[in-house]
C-alpha cells in the first residue's frame, strides 16, 4: 500500500521560499513511491476559532468552512508536511489559524475521549519546514513548542525539521546552496527510513 503524503503551505505567498521547499520535499517523497497532494492555505478560506466550545459537545466544528476539507485529510494521511513562513518569531497567520480550529480535535481526543485515528496502528510521521529572514535561530524555538504540541494532537510523530534563516525575499531559496536539495532528502527519508528518533525530531538548520 502507497503512503499517502499531505502537504501543507500556509504561505500566504504562493511560489514563496517556504512553499518551494515544501514542493521539493514532496518531490522527494513521491521520489520514494509515496502518492502526495499538496494544499495551499493561500486559495482555502479558514476562518479563526471563536472559542465557542460548542466542540466540547459535539467533537466538531460549528463553523462550516474549507477546515473540514484540511482535517479530514490531515486524519487520513500517513504523512504530513507543513511549511510555514516565519513571521515576528512563530507561525504566520495562516498557520495558526489552521492550528487553531484544530482545538475541534483536542476536544473530541481528551474531553470526549474519542479517538481521532480509528484504523488503529498506522505509522504517522509529520515533518516541518520553516523559513525566516531573521539572523537569530531563536525563532525556531516558537515553531518546535507549536508544533510538537499540535502534532501530538494529530497522533503524528514528529519526526524532522527543516529550518532555514536570512531568507526573505520572494524566491531567494532557490539561490541557496543546499535547501532545496535538504528539502528532497528530507522528503524522501520521510518515506524510507523506518526508524523512528528516540526523543526529538531531528534538525536540519541552514544559514
Amino acid at each position: 500500500m502507497s503512503v499517502k503524503v499531505l502537504g501543507i503551505s500556509t504561505s500566504p505567498r504562493v511560489g514563496g521560499n517556504s512553499d518551494l521547499l515544501l514542493r521539493q520535499a514532496l518531490s522527494g517523497a513521491e521520489s520514494a513511491g509515496a502518492v502526495v497532494e499538496y494544499i495551499s492555505l493561500s486559495n482555502l478560506k479558514i476562518a479563526p476559532c471563536t472559542e465557542c466550545n460548542f466542540c466540547y459537545k459535539m467533537g466538531q466544528c460549528k463553523i462550516e468552512d474549507d477546515y473540514q476539507m484540511v482535517s479530514a485529510k490531515m486524519l487520513e494521511a500517513n504523512r504530513l508536511i507543513f511549511a510555514t513562513p516565519i513571521f515576528f518569531m512563530t507561525v504566520c497567520s495562516q498557520a495558526k489559524t489552521l492550528i487553531d480550529r484544530c482545538q475541534c480535535l483536542w476536544a473530541c481526543k481528551y474531553v470526549l475521549k474519542k479517538p481521532l485515528i480509528t484504523s488503529g496502528g498506522r505509522d504517522r510521521r509529520a515533518m516541518v519546514i520553516a523559513v525566516g529572514g531573521s539572523k537569530s535561530k531563536k525563532m525556531f524555538e516558537s515553531i518546535r513548542l507549536t508544533m510538537k504540541s499540535y502534532f501530538d494532537i494529530l497522533d503524528l510523530h514528529y519526526v524532522s525539521n527543516l529550518f532555514v534563516n536570512r531568507v526573505n525575499d520572494a524566491s531567494d531559496i532557490e539561490k541557496h546552496p543546499t535547501a532545496m536539495k535538504e528539502a528532497h532528502r528530507l522528503g524522501r527519508e520521510l518515506i524510507t527510513v523506518d526508524a523512528l528518533p528516540l526523543n526529538k525530531p531531528c534538525d536540519v538548520e541552514l544559514t
